[in-house]
């Protein structure tokens, strides 16, 4: 599912001499898309830790290219390992606390309440901790936000707990999982940098977060079938501790985000968290990126949530409902590995919003009731449609204050996963008074004109080219410049 405006530098500038930024956060772990955890309560003083300096990544060299040269800085090497296990961890942990609660109960609803509550959180958690994104040191939180799941797993593994425990805990993790995932991806500017090394390293951590929905569940349901339910939760417990000494051991120290503003005044945290939102809220450029990451995930979602009664509508086996619930993930990784590998950051930040504005189009092919040998295409040409996302990360990075950049990003996973789970409830709700395949087609349409809107929107708050060399950005509502790279 997608998930950025300032043009991009040349490939070949970026590889060669990445942006220097200031001290950041670091960090790593946690799903987008499919479900990251991130950190409530980060206890402990908002206080600097002594830290060394925080520099730029060194420069890859010239003959490295595309992923190669994101895998060349150490730190994200354990950045990405800490990722997969944690990914693991959320992603066996679903199906086997689902599979626990049924066992338990008997009962469906509250089996698909177990995975639903894997979502409503993210809203409360995004909201109300987004500021701890910005207020405490980032390896700090990543190490606090897997400790925390860490801990939830434990007590469901107990026999002893009560059902209604186990959905607590559930929802615990799910709280968790947004401001980790934003501490994590303004992690990545200070790690590798605000360029095309940043831009290439959100778009691996995308692509394993996809391929977690072609394979993940698959590897759960294999685990499941040689350990029982509590066990195979049991193994996550490792997951989230290997994924936090990985964070610890394997990152750099680097001060609180909001330690470096020399005029920051202490404030309650939630009250932080509210204040970061409103201002990313009204900045005229900051709302629209964000709203090109939510609304096309918001209405990407109807066949996916509707594959089932739509594979009923047209007598296909489950064979091929499978298919169509892969072919989304598997057009969106190729496009994702293609823009990452043979496009320039300008190229990828010129597609943008074409991309952005057409995605949803082969959608409308559902008006005509399509079977499997045309719904599969449309599919896959949707999932390539998120391929946008790529310049449209280096875009938000360059819009938003550095200050500000780990609560803009716990908003941004927020906000995705609400609007997708709002999406799949809306075309839901829809499949009650219409055909399945006309609830699609309308979402492709109206999508689509939303779509259309917005790409207008960022055309008119698109910043101005400086007649210097280092575009500078404009922002609404805040007059001042930001240098984008």
């Amino acid at each position: 599912m997608p998930e950025k405006d300032t043009p991009l530098p040349a490939a070949a500038a970026s590889a060669a001499a990445p942006p220097a930024v200031a001290a950041g956060a670091v960090g790593a772990g946690a799903a987008e898309g499919s479900g990251a955890r991130d950190g409530q309560g980060v206890g402990g003083a908002a206080e600097a830790e002594a830290t060394a300096p925080a520099t730029a990544p060194a420069p890859a060299p010239a003959a490295t290219r595309g992923y190669r040269a994101v895998f060349a800085v150490r730190e994200f090497r354990f950045v990405f390992a800490a990722h997969l296990l944690s990914l693991l961890g959320v992603v066996v942990s679903e199906i086997a606390l689902t599979v626990l609660v049924y066992d338990l109960t008997g009962s469906p609803f509250l089996s698909a309440l177990t995975f639903a509550l894997g979502m409503l959180p993210y809203l409360f958690g995004g909201i109300l901790f987004a500021g701890v994104a910005d207020r405490y040191p980032a390896r700090r939180t990543l190490v606090i936000c897997d400790l925390i799941c860490a801990a939830c797993v434990a007590v469901m593994v107990v026999p002893s707990t009560p059902v209604a425990g186990l959905l607590a805990l559930r929802c615990a993790v799910a709280a968790v999982s947004p401001v980790f995932t934003g501490t994590r991806m303004a992690a990545l500017t200070d790690i590798l940098g605000e360029g095309d090394l940043y831009v290439l390293g959100r778009s691996l951590l995308r692509i394993v977060s996809q391929s977690a929905l072609l394979a993940g569940y698959g590897v759960g349901g294999i685990l499941l079938a040689v350990v029982p339910a509590r066990g195979a939760i049991g193994i996550t417990f490792g997951t989230f501790l290997c994924s936090a000494a990985l964070l610890r051991f394997g990152t750099r120290k680097r001060p609180a985000r909001s330690g470096r503003q020399k005029d920051a005044q202490p404030t309650g945290m939630m009250r932080e968290s509210l204040a970061s939102a409103g201002f990313l809220l009204r900045d005229r450029r900051i709302r629209v990126l964000l709203l090109l990451f939510w609304i096309p995930a918001m209405f990407v979602v109807a066949p996916e949530a509707l594959a089932a009664p739509y594979a009923d509508a047209i007598d296909a086996g489950p064979a091929a409902l499978g298919l169509m619930m892969c072919a989304m993930p598997i057009g969106h990784i190729s496009a994702e590995l293609y823009v990452g590998t043979a496009l320039s950051p300008r190229a990828r930040s010129r597609i943008v919003l074409p991309v952005a504005a057409l995605g949803l189009v082969p959608l409308l092919i559902y008006a005509a009731r399509p079977g499997l040998g045309w719904a599969l295409p449309a599919l896959a040409l949707s999932g390539v449609g998120a391929a946008y996302v790529i310049g449209l990360d280096q875009w938000f990075v360059a819009a938003v204050p550095e200050e500000r950049r780990g609560s803009a990003m716990t908003l941004l996973t927020a906000g995705l996963m609400t609007i997708q789970g709002l999406g799949m409830a809306l075309a839901g709700a829809a499949a009650e008074f219409l055909p399945v395949h006309h609830v699609v087609a309308w979402s492709g349409g109206i999508g689509t004109l939303c779509c259309l809107l917005l790409v207008r929107e960022a055309r008119r708050t698109a910043p101005k080219a400086a007649p210097e060399a280092g575009a500078t950005e404009v922002r609404d509502g805040s007059g001042r410049q930001v240098t984008t790279g």
